[in-house]
């Protein structure tokens, strides 16, 4: 079944335990957590004691997304918060293979994402290492972006590399993804679709996630 992890980009964050209790009721399978620093991408996002704090409410799964330079750094802070898949971006890392071995060494699920410019192929000798490979279909930082329809090339040519080397890995697609492309999206081979306004401004949250699973 497609994964929908919503993005709590979207959300109020003011409110955020509530907003997370409210997605998970509708039947979100995991909350999307942005990490930005203001350096690998221009925006800012929450940190750590967020993630802290939150993980104390709720247990539903922790997607995060680490869009942070040297993310290295962090991996055994963010998983010690409470993270279940921890996704860094190659284009950040000196050194992808040991960072997402060092991530399945604390019993998370590691993967690796690439943004819009980067080609897939980059994380094709890493992919015995992943669990999830997170194609972003926008240019990471902010939400509320269009869908760039080239990128749903790269996750059909991911798809056919997994499924030609026999490995059981999840695609996740994250930017832009609403009711209108999540059937394209799912049409390419992602299995977990991110989505921020599309879920978090629907008046319906559980209609809304139903219909981007299609």
């Amino acid at each position: 079944m497609i994964k929908i992890s919503p993005s709590v980009l979207a959300a109020d964050l003011s409110r955020l335990a509530d907003e997370v209790a409210e997605i998970e009721a509708a039947g979100a399978d995991m909350v999307h957590l942005d990490v930005m620093d203001g350096v690998f991408v221009t925006n800012i996002t929450f940190g750590l004691p967020v993630i802290e704090s939150l993980r104390k409410k709720t247990g539903i799964t922790f997607d995060v997304h680490l869009m942070i330079d040297k993310p290295e750094r962090y991996v055994e802070r963010f998983i010690d918060a409470g993270a279940d898949i921890l996704t860094f971006h190659v284009e950040a890392c000196e050194d992808t293979a040991k960072t997402l071995k060092a991530i399945k060494a604390r019993g998370c699920l590691a993967a690796v994402s690439v943004k819009p410019n980067t080609p897939v192929e980059d994380i094709y000798e890493y992919l015995d290492l992943c669990d999830m490979v997170l194609v972003m279909t926008v240019e990471p930082g902010y939400g509320g972006q269009a869908l760039i329809p080239e990128c749903l090339e790269k996750v059909k040519s991911l798809r056919r590399e997994i499924t030609a080397r026999g490995l059981d890995i999840m695609i996740q697609v994250d930017g832009g993804i609403n009711t209108k492309n999540a059937p394209d999206a799912i049409a390419a081979g992602a299995d977990v679709l991110v989505a921020g306004s599309a879920v978090f401004s629907a008046s319906n949250k559980a209609e809304a996630i139903r219909a981007l699973r299609g």
